[in-house]
């Protein structure tokens, strides 16, 4: 028997579970901005769990996403205002 055709110990469910429904989500503001050759869209919006700040990053098509609670927003901006001020201070490695 190969290893991937053993039979689950939680029946015959999907691996992942039952899909789940949909949350209905509101758009508060959105924009993108375009960085060599990625897209980047961000959505602030809020459902009924909060308002959190979606970022996906859009390469020809393939999409990875980060979700932000709201509460973390200003953290999120703190440590990235350090990355900015670290990136203009130090000079780029040349190959």
């Amino acid at each position: 028997m190969i290893s991937n055709e053993r039979s689950s110990p939680y029946g015959n469910r999907p691996p992942y579970g039952p899909p789940k429904a949909p949350v209905n989500e509101d758009t508060i503001k959105s924009d993108k901005v375009q960085i060599e050759r990625k897209t980047f869209l961000f959505a602030l919006k809020e459902n009924p769990r909060g308002r959190f700040l979606r970022i996906t990053e859009d390469v020809g098509g393939r999409r990875d996403t980060i979700i932000i609670p709201a509460p973390g927003l200003e953290d999120f901006k703190k440590l990235l205002d350090e990355m900015v001020r670290a990136a203009a201070e130090t000079s780029p490695k040349t190959a």
